[in-house]
């Protein structure tokens, strides 16, 4: 029989729970474990030694912390930028997603194929051409330091209420499996990935990510290989249940923007929101810009996708596991589990847990997954606050050695940011929300800026501000309308149905079904019933349509005047053959500015006595020429 939805659970349901937990971290675990976070922190010794006193004898640089000097080679790259974006949210919430909604879903590995086929030839050549420290860098060669600043903080706040998120997730997942408190750990894991990351740098972090992914890639690949041996049947019998259970969904061509999971949201809307994260976030660009050439961050860019691509699959390929391991006792129903996040966890203890130091190996992927993640946010934005705010919007111009330090502290700020929310975060779960949705409102606006700037030569400067801010406001109603009328039950997700006809007999739970009542959606207003796939699209489109009217209705941009390197090549065709002799004008005039700035400062700062007369005396023929 297949149910779908409430249930009420007998007091025997304790013992349900109990015998989930039959299989607790043992000592080899926990080794396994620390063996992960004292590597981490060794590579960050390693390249922190390596850089200053080791082998140079010197001070590493701060272009040197901040970007590897430019010298990173693809596959430690590739393998960073994997890490950035599969977290222990994905790791834990794709087969979730399969096993509650079907295989749809794993349409998403083509989204992210050609997501990495438009920022290799699109968005990548622009960067490289302007050679940005910062990838908002180029919203001031484009447009204005307004916009730049505008797209800056909401870069920032968009990380730092990620933050909690990447540590809260995995640790509820340790605590789960070895009950210990999940503030703790998550501290202690924090803690140390704030220790790379400030003490190696980049260099620490990219290559602590390469390792770290590679841990997570076995780790999933040996419980699931694991995991299919123990069924009776194999690969037949799990596709066979699944099928039965109406999990194999590959057709759903519904064009409702209300569907779930259909092949236009997840083919379209898993595009937009792919390229939008990758293409102009500065947790990417940095690692793009720290290859020395295009084409080897082009190569970075095809293994990124290839290897996303491939732990999609695996992950999806879990989810159908899963289902085929509890077909007939579904672990929330049966009130096993308390989240659907949880059901990875517990198969991973109920499945290979009596196989000594699988469950550590298990969690400490899960874990270096959310380290990656948390130390490229750490070290990405720091960089954002020094090249942007500091630089850019105040027009500070610093001792290479304060910089350095300001990096550091920010750094230090961050970690400490996230280990307080994760103490809160988990009482206010209203919080998650508004942090997925703020993340989407954030990508969505930025790309839709970026892409009004690289792919319209027309766009203005207007047309940026008023169509960036007309984005953030749609794709904010949207996506917080949705989230409300989610958590007011307003809507309910339509999970496919499950089965709990072995409850009591495999683990002596008895259950009373009670049939859900789904409430009547017709009424609420149609936005908010979106799918979460089309919520970024929502975003970049209204800056795309509001941005491009404005431009149009507006003032005119001379094409003649502008430099080509500011436009993507799928774009040079529109500009005019006079635009070639403004060739790298754009991003020169802008540092030159700066230059002068930072040299009156300088003039400003130094004493009278101090200053020499060869100065002196270029300054007084400046003025004389101008008399």
């Amino acid at each position: 029989m297949l149910v779908n939805g409430s249930k009420t659970i007998s007091e025997e349901a304790l013992y349900g729970r109990a015998k989930m937990n039959k299989f607790h971290f043992d000592v080899v675990d926990y080794c396994v474990f620390s063996a992960m976070l004292l590597l981490s922190a060794m590579t960050g010794l390693y390249y922190g030694c390596r850089g200053r006193y080791c082998q140079k004898g010197e001070e590493v640089t701060l272009r040197d912390y901040l970007t590897g000097s430019g010298n990173m080679r693809p596959f430690p790259v590739a393998m960073s930028l994997i890490a950035s974006y599969v977290s222990g949210v994905t790791i834990l919430g794709t087969p979730s997603e399969i096993y509650n909604f079907g295989t749809q879903y794993w349409l998403i590995t083509f989204s992210v194929i050609f997501s990495g086929i438009a920022i290799a030839f699109i968005y990548l050549p622009v960067f490289f051409q302007l050679e940005v420290n910062s990838s908002y860098e180029y919203l001031e060669f484009r447009f204005s330091r307004t916009v730049r600043t505008l797209a800056s903080v909401l870069f920032v706040i968009d990380e730092i209420l990620f933050l909690p998120i990447l540590i809260y997730v995995p640790s509820l997942a340790f605590n789960q499996v070895s009950g210990i408190n999940l503030h703790l750990i998550g501290t202690i894991v924090t803690l140390v990935c704030i220790f790379y990351t400030v003490v190696g740098g980049l260099q620490a972090v990219v290559w602590t990510d390469t390792w770290q992914i590679i841990v997570m890639f076995i780790s999933v690949v040996v419980v699931v290989v694991l995991g299919t041996v123990a069924i009776d049947g194999g690969f037949d019998k799990i596709w066979d249940r699944n099928d039965k259970g109406g999990r194999l969904i590959f057709d759903n061509f519904s064009v409702s923007l209300y569907e779930r999971q259909s092949f236009f949201a997840v083919l379209f809307g898993g595009f937009t929101y792919w390229t939008s994260y990758n293409s102009v976030n500065q947790t990417m660009v940095q690692r793009y810009m720290s290859l020395p050439t295009l084409k080897n961050s082009r190569w970075s860019v095809a293994l990124f996708t290839i290897g996303v691509g491939a732990f999609l699959t695996i992950c999806c390929y879990s989810g159908l596991l899963i289902f085929a391991t509890y077909y007939d006792c579904d672990p929330l129903l049966a009130g096993r589990i308390k989240a659907d996040d949880q059901l990875l966890p517990l198969f991973v203890m109920e499945t290979v847990g009596h196989l000594r130091g699988v469950p550590g190996l298990f969690i400490a992927g899960v874990f270096g997954a959310a380290l990656s993640s948390l130390s490229v946010i750490l070290n990405s934005t720091s960089m954002v606050f020094l090249e942007d705010f500091i630089k850019g919007c105040l027009r500070m111009s610093l001792p290479e050695r304060t910089e350095s330090i300001i990096v550091k502290v920010v750094v230090l700020f961050l970690g400490a940011v996230a280990v307080g929310f994760l103490f809160v975060v988990e009482h206010m779960g209203g919080v998650l929300s508004m942090a997925a949705s703020l993340s989407g409102i954030a990508a969505g606006t930025t790309f839709g800026v970026f892409t009004l700037g690289m792919v319209f030569p027309f766009a203005t400067n207007a047309g940026a501000l008023i169509g960036g801010l007309a984005g953030a406001l749609m794709s904010g109603w949207v996506a917080f309308g949705v989230q409300y009328v989610g958590a007011a039950g307003y809507v309910i997700p339509h999970k496919l149905p499950v089965s709990i006809e072995g409850c009591e007999a495999e683990y002596d739970i008895k259950i009373n079904y009670i049939e859900p009542e789904y409430p009547d959606e017709s009424n609420i207003f149609p936005l908010f019933r979106l799918s979460y796939h089309w919520i970024t699209p929502v975003g970049v489109t209204t800056v795309l349509i509001v941005g491009i009217l404005v431009s149009l209705l507006g003032r005119q941009y001379d094409l003649r005047t502008i430099d080509p390197d500011l436009i993507s090549p799928i774009s040079q065709w529109m500009l005019p053959v006079e635009s070639k002799q403004f060739k790298g004008t754009a991003a020169m005039r802008v540092r030159r500015k700066q230059r002068t700035f930072d040299t009156l400062m300088q003039e400003i700062r130094t004493p009278q006595s101090t200053r020499n007369s060869p100065t002196i005396s270029i300054i007084d023929s400046r003025n004389s020429s101008l008399m």
